[in-house]
């Protein structure tokens, strides 16, 4: 996340009031990036600013309890993690402690939480969402419950969420002993009683953890929707729990580990979690040494555990439950959970951490199977390129291929062979279609043109015997491949569409002599190859044909020329030259040939480079289609 801007012992040393006399509040600012380790830095800084406050003798921070200490990292907490969910902006956070104010009798805390998104509405009630609204906030109802008051100011530009919370003051000496011997009890049951939506009413109980439960179960949902990473999952599960409803969190991830009758052996401890960051590697020692053993029997429910070790959060103990992440039938990990000073976690908050971890088990689930789909698209995509690509005796190269799905198989394709005989082939190629469908195409096309260059036929007599392959088994393949797709429920071409056997194709040969190369090479549907002097001027080397695989008995030509020591020839694909940014297309207004033209002197990895960077920059849009280039530069 990089380092937090903070003005921590300056603000409060400036701000602090002096005993015994009037001064300004004790003041704190810093500014947060929108992101998800927003809450944490949050959380930190709040527990930082009270402890400080306190140590310097501010007047108003003798009544500074850890009770209030928890409900203000609580509060904040709730609030910037709503930030970052609704809005997505940098969070700037503000927490002061204000003097007894006109008509109170007590000092106050006050948290303002703002973000760089005022249109978005903030549930403040339970009206039904007016037609328009996009989206609503969560957790202003654990505000409420936490605030003696709060509310939401709109300025240009800029929405803030504060909350005032009642500095209560030193207790007596019994209520300090009744609170002590309670405050476990009471710190797990006000759990159920944040979440709920309405204020407490004994015969409304079940119906606030029910509300409630479904508010945090659904951002749990959203949060964990669509995450990839099974280590992201952990973290983010971590993160929902704490402080909410446990002290501290830990997740065992099962990468294939064996399983015995009483828990997983070999799992890996993923993510630890702690409301003190300072803890977590004492926590994470500690756990890794002691690792959870949860019988079969246990099933996904809540199944208690010894405290892990005596000395963790200062000595004190408390309550600790493991829940088996488990998913179609198979265990994944656990996930275990830790409340200090209690002796049983209450019922509600068991059940609804239950209904939490399997919500967990699916993510984790869902971003293995991904997982293992990208490396097989990785593997296959590997399979279709050379794996490596051949030397021509006085021709550097410079090859980029960027699939615009970096997990899966693209639509490009590129290859530079030796075909005997003192010749040097090139290709690069671009199937109409994505996935399975031009996977196909290319695993066919490929070999044929290396097969059909060493077989000695030249660049126009491959390409005619090409295009009818494709027209031929391309099509019963390619056809089958969409099928299987379709079946699948993917959005693959229709079985019924040739489309997937068309391919744009720039195929070349080249034969090197003394003070230069001589290229042959037919262009099917494809971008025009570009070829740029030792002086910087550049013209196009080839003349537009027909695609491949879509005209039966095509008859292809091709021309030929020298490539002196010092010109370079530029073959892309239409990721290149289609790149846009609005209504502009990149090679609008000859683009490609002055962005080569601005290549003069550069070896061929260094044009191939530039070029990629002048593509990425046209827009401030990541491509929406595969790029391919290919350089070839005589010596």
């Amino acid at each position: 996340m990089g380092s937090i801007p903070m003005q921590r012992e300056a603000d409060i040393h400036a701000s602090a009031m002096d005993p015994g006399r009037p001064g300004p509040p004790a003041v704190v600012r810093t500014s947060l990036p929108g992101n998800p380790l927003a809450p944490a830095a949050a959380r930190r800084f709040v527990r930082a600013a009270l402890a400080d406050w306190t140590e310097l003798g501010v007047p108003a921070a003798a009544g500074i309890t850890d009770r209030l200490a928890d409900d203000a990292v609580l509060l904040v907490s709730e609030l910037v993690t709503n930030a970052v969910v609704h809005a997505g902006t940098a969070v700037e956070l503000m927490c002061r402690l204000d003097e007894v104010l006109p008509g109170e009798t007590t000092e106050t805390l006050l948290i303002e939480v703002a973000d760089h998104h005022p249109s978005r509405a903030v549930r403040g009630d339970h009206r039904p969402p007016s037609a328009g609204t996009p989206e609503y906030g969560r957790g202003l109802h654990l505000v409420a419950t936490l605030s003696e008051s709060w509310g939401i100011t709109y300025r240009t530009g800029t929405k803030s969420v504060w909350a005032r919370l009642p500095v209560e003051g030193v207790q007596a000496v019994h209520e300090i002993e009744s609170y002590a011997s309670e405050q476990a009890l009471q710190r797990g049951l006000r759990a159920a009683e944040i979440l709920a939506p309405l204020p407490k009413r004994a015969s409304q109980d079940t119906e606030w953890v029910n509300r409630g439960a479904l508010s945090f179960l659904a951002e749990a949902s959203d949060l964990l929707a669509g995450q990839f990473d099974q280590d992201l999952v952990a973290a983010l599960a971590g993160q929902l729990l704490v402080p909410r409803l446990a002290d501290w969190c830990a997740v065992w991830l099962d990468d294939g580990a064996a399983h015995d009758s009483v828990g997983v052996q070999g799992a890996r401890l993923a993510r630890v979690w702690h409301t003190s960051e300072h803890r977590i590697e004492e926590l994470r020692r500690v756990l890794e040494k002691e690792p959870p053993r949860v019988p079969e029997t246990a099933g996904s429910g809540a199944f208690p555990l010894p405290w892990p070790g005596e000395a963790l959060v200062g000595g004190v103990s408390g309550a600790a439950l493991a829940y088996r992440l488990t998913a179609g039938g198979r265990v994944l990990g656990t996930l275990v959970i830790g409340r200090s000073g209690l002796v049983r976690f209450p019922d509600e908050v068991t059940g609804l951490v239950e209904d939490f971890s399997r919500r967990v088990a699916l993510a984790i689930s869902t971003a293995r199977r991904y997982q293992r789909q990208a490396n097989i698209s990785q593997v296959l995509q590997r399979g279709l390129l050379p794996s490596k690509v051949a030397d021509i005796p006085g021709v550097e190269s410079g090859i980029v291929y960027e699939p615009r799905d970096k997990g899966g198989p693209g639509g490009d394709f590129y290859d530079v062979f030796q075909a005997g005989d003192g010749r040097w082939c090139f290709a690069l190629g671009d199937v109409q279609g994505k996935g399975p469908e031009a996977a196909v195409v290319i695993g066919l096309a490929r070999p044929w043109l290396r097969l059909l260059a060493r077989e000695g036929y030249q660049v126009a007599e491959v390409m005619d015997r090409l295009n009818q392959l494709l027209l031929d088994d391309a099509t019963e393949a390619a056809d089958a491949a969409a099928a299987v797709v379709a079946v699948a429920g993917g959005q693959g071409v229709p079985p019924d569409s040739p489309t997937s056997r068309f391919l744009s194709l720039l195929y070349g040969e080249i034969v090197p002599y003394e003070g230069g190369v001589r290229v042959t090479l037919a262009c099917a549907g494809h971008p025009l190859p570009l070829v740029m002097s030792a002086a910087g001027e550049v013209r196009e080397a080839a003349t537009p044909q027909m695609l491949l695989g879509v005209v039966d008995d095509e008859t292809y030509t091709s021309e030929s020329f020298d490539l002196r020591s010092g010109e370079t020839l530029l073959c892309v694909t239409d990721g290149v030259t289609e790149r846009r940014t609005g209504r502009c297309q990149f090679d609008d207004g000859d683009g490609l040939a002055k962005a080569l033209s601005g290549c003069t002197g550069l070896d061929a990895p260094l044009v191939a480079e530039r070029i990629r960077r002048l593509v990425h920059e046209f827009s401030e849009r990541p491509p929406d289609d595969d790029l391919a280039l290919l350089v070839l530069r005589a010596r």
